[in-house]
């Protein structure tokens, strides 16, 4: 793979094949400042950023790895590893601590055997608490991003969020 005929530099040496991240680093790479936006963009196409990923944008941009990972490891939005099918985010804000949200985490960990930060065996849900969703009046809540969109719930007990996991994990039988 070479992205020379892009408008980039880099002699292509890495295995992956990054096509579709070519136009992005044709608009942005020597664009002063647009590491976050190049960064955000290859997570948008690949899901995660992968070493590859990052070794590709850096000899395309000139930015060296260790800088492009300093920065991806920075920011919170950033992931280096794939996720699952099923994005969970669980708010751990104030109103939602206050009213549970440490129940459903586990609920969560007991029903799927994952805690914040991993994947399922099966590849199908990823555990994500962050710190606030911002539907504070729903408390406690939960969204689950997938490749289609998103979908918030709320008012979440433990048998709520089972009978929620249930449903998505319907959705693949």
């Amino acid at each position: 793979m070479t992205c020379k005929k892009n408008g980039c530099q880099c002699g292509g040496n890495v295995a992956a094949d990054f096509s579709e991240l070519a136009p992005v680093l044709e608009k942005y790479a020597k664009v002063p400042g647009s590491l976050i936006t190049i960064l955000q963009k290859a997570q948008d196409i690949y899901g995660y950023l992968s070493m590859d990923a990052i070794n590709y944008i850096s000899e395309c941009t000139g930015i060296k790895p260790a800088k492009i990972y300093g920065v991806a490891t920075f920011y919170a939005q950033f992931r280096l590893k794939p996720i699952g099918k099923y994005l969970i985010m669980l708010c751990k804000g104030t109103a939602c601590h206050v009213n549970g949200a440490d129940l459903i985490e586990e609920a969560i960990n007991e029903h799927l055997n994952i805690n914040d930060g991993e994947t399922t065996e099966d590849g199908l849900f990823t555990l994500n608490n962050v710190a606030c969703l911002g539907c504070c009046s729903l408390a406690p809540v939960m969204m689950i991003k997938t490749v289609d969109g998103e979908e918030t719930f709320g008012e979440l007990t433990k048998d709520k969020v089972k009978a929620i996991l249930d449903d998505y994990k319907s959705k693949e039988a």
